[in-house]
C-alpha cells in the first residue's frame, strides 16, 4: 500500500473547526483521500479557515450516509479506539504497527475514526478488521481528533512516503466483495443446520476480519466460497 491509497474516514463528526483539522493534518502527511460519515451541519467558512492550505483536501471529499457505504471499496479497515470489552475487537495494534501493516498490504485501506466525544461504537467498530489505539496516559488517554490523525499521518508518512505503487496481479477483495463472499460460506454452513443455536453474526464478523487481513483475492475467494459449498452438498449425500 502507498500514502494515495490510505482513505481517513471520519464517523459522525460534530465540530467543522476539527474537520478543518484533520484536513490540515492530512495535508502535511502526504494524505488526500477523506470520507465522512453522517457529519453534523458543517460550516464550510470554518473549515476552511482551520485547514488554512489544506482546502483542497475539504474539495474532494466524500460524505456517505452509512459506514457501510464509505467502506465498500476498502480491501481493509482499521477502526481507531482506545476502549475495550466484550463487543470491542481483540486485537489492537500502536500507529507505528498499524503504519508497517498497511504497508504489507495491498490498499485502497480505511483508518476509521470515531465521534469527538463518544469514538467508535461497538457497531462501527465491528465492520473494522482491526483495532488501533494510541498508547497516551491513563489519567486523559482521550486525544482531540485532529490530533489522532496527526499522529497515525505521521507513522504512515514514515513508512509509506517513499513507497512507490506496485504492479502485480494481488488486487484483494473489496469489503462489499468480502460480504457476498461471508454470505455464500455462512449459507453453506447454515444448510448443514450449523446455526441452530445464537452466534451466526459472531461467526461471520470472524470471518469477515479474517478473509479482509489475509487480503484474498476473487479467485482465492471463489475457490473458499466453493470448497465449502461442496463440503455442503456432499455431507447431505448418503454414505
Amino acid at each position: 500500500m502507498v500514502l494515495g491509497d490510505v482513505i481517513i474516514v471520519l464517523c459522525r463528526p460534530a465540530e467543522p473547526g476539527n474537520v478543518g483539522a484533520v484536513c490540515r493534518a492530512m495535508k502535511n502527511m502526504g494524505l488526500s483521500r477523506l470520507r465522512l460519515v453522517t457529519p453534523a451541519l458543517m460550516d464550510e467558512a470554518v473549515i476552511r479557515a482551520r485547514a488554512i492550505h489544506a482546502g483542497g483536501i475539504w474539495d474532494t471529499v466524500r460524505c456517505f450516509d452509512t459506514l457501510e457505504e464509505a467502506l465498500g471499496d476498502c480491501a481493509l479497515t482499521i477502526g481507531t479506539t482506545r476502549r475495550r470489552g466484550r463487543l470491542r475487537k481483540t486485537l489492537t495494534q500502536t500507529p507505528e504497527e498499524t503504519a508497517a501493516y498497511l504497508k504489507a498490504h495491498p490498499g485502497p485501506g480505511a483508518l476509521v475514526f470515531g465521534n469527538e466525544r463518544t469514538g467508535l461504537d461497538d457497531r462501527e467498530l465491528g465492520l473494522c478488521n482491526l483495532a488501533s489505539h494510541i498508547p497516551a496516559d491513563s489519567s486523559f488517554p482521550s486525544l482531540n481528533l485532529s490530533h489522532a490523525v496527526q499522529i497515525y499521518g505521521y507513522e504512515l508518512f514514515r513508512a509509506l512516503g517513499d513507497a512507490l505503487p506496485v504492479e502485480g496481479t494481488w488486487v484483494p477483495l473489496r469489503r462489499d466483495e468480502a460480504e457476498d463472499l461471508v454470505r455464500g460460506v455462512s449459507a453453506s454452513l447454515e444448510s448443514l443446520g450449523f446455526y441452530r443455536h445464537p452466534g451466526r453474526e459472531a461467526q461471520e464478523q470472524f470471518f469477515r476480519d479474517i478473509i479482509c487481513r489475509a487480503g484474498l483475492t476473487a479467485r482465492e475467494g471463489a475457490y473458499l466460497r466453493d470448497i465449502v459449498a461442496k463440503t455442503a452438498r456432499l455431507a447431505k449425500k448418503p454414505v
